[in-house]
Formats: structure tokens, C-alpha cells, sequence
């Protein structure tokens, strides 16, 4: 696996992480103001070639039945523009929930809100790619164990 840049879009910033290039771990990389979205994509194109990444995943918050509401179509739409300037792949990929679950970390860590600002941001996005290479793993695991037979224990006798 190679390096992959997340982006956590927001209405005034952008958060951004990025992951190990084994596609273990994910870190909080920065955040940037949302200027414009052709603006922001450039510029999220550029700290992805920056970090050496080969794809780029943007969080896209679906409702929780699925369906896209307004934000979920700003995601889809800025992943979109940044396709127009970065040449590897752009992955969209539900963020459902993860400012939530970055905020109540942090809560949990006893950081206070005046430390949290500002850089909830990063994290939600390093939440978000989290997910994803957590989610990667497992079915690369699955894949692996359903391939060597494992999990074929019911039709052994046949």
C-alpha cells in the first residue's frame, strides 16, 4: 500500500491527514482555511504530492440511512475538483459521525475546548483514514483466509 491523503471538508476548514506507507497508521497532518473550492482542491492536490501520496480519500458524511444530504454532495463535488488536479485515484468514503467520535476522544484524553480548536479539524480526517485502512485490512484478511480456504470448514467433507 502506498500513502494516502485524507481530507475531512468543513464549511470554514479542511482538515487533512495521511497514512503510513505500509497503510497501518494514520497521522494528523494540517489544516487549511476553505478559501474556494477550486483553490482548495489545488491546494489539496499539492500537500498530497507533497506527502508522496497515491490516492486521496474525502470524507463524505451520508446520512445515517445511506443517502447523500447537502455536505455529502460538497464532498462529492470537491472530490470532483480534485481529480481535476491531482493524476492518482480520489476515493469518496463515509465520514459519518467521525468529528463526533474525534470530539469525544479528545474529552476523553482531558483535553480542554480551547486546546481543541483548530485542530479537530486534522484529526477527524486522521479518524476518517483510520477507518478506512482499519476497514482495508480486514477484508484484505478476509480475502486472504476466504482464498487459502479458511473459513470453508462446513464443506470439508463434501
Amino acid at each position: 500500500m502506498k500513502v494516502i491523503l485524507a481530507v475531512d471538508p468543513g464549511e470554514k476548514n479542511i482538515g487533512l491527514a495521511k497514512s503510513d506507507p505500509l497503510g497501518i497508521g494514520a497521522t494528523a497532518l494540517c489544516v487549511i482555511s476553505h478559501v474556494q473550492m477550486e483553490k482548495d482542491a489545488r491546494t489539496i492536490a499539492e500537500k498530497a504530492r507533497e506527502c508522496g501520496a497515491s490516492s486521496i480519500l474525502v470524507g463524505q458524511p451520508l446520512n445515517a440511512d445511506g443517502s447523500e444530504g447537502l455536505k455529502a454532495r460538497h464532498s462529492a463535488k470537491l472530490a470532483e475538483a480534485i481529480s481535476r488536479y491531482f493524476e492518482g485515484e480520489v476515493i469518496l468514503y463515509d465520514e459519518y459521525g467521525s468529528t463526533i467520535e474525534t470530539r469525544e476522544r479528545f474529552k476523553e484524553m482531558g483535553v480542554r475546548r480551547s486546546k481543541r480548536l483548530g485542530h479537530l479539524d486534522a484529526h477527524a480526517a486522521q479518524t476518517i483514514l483510520q477507518r478506512y485502512l482499519d476497514e482495508q485490512y480486514e477484508m484484505s484478511r478476509w480475502n486472504t483466509n476466504f482464498d487459502n480456504g479458511a473459513g470453508n470448514e462446513e464443506f470439508a467433507d463434501e
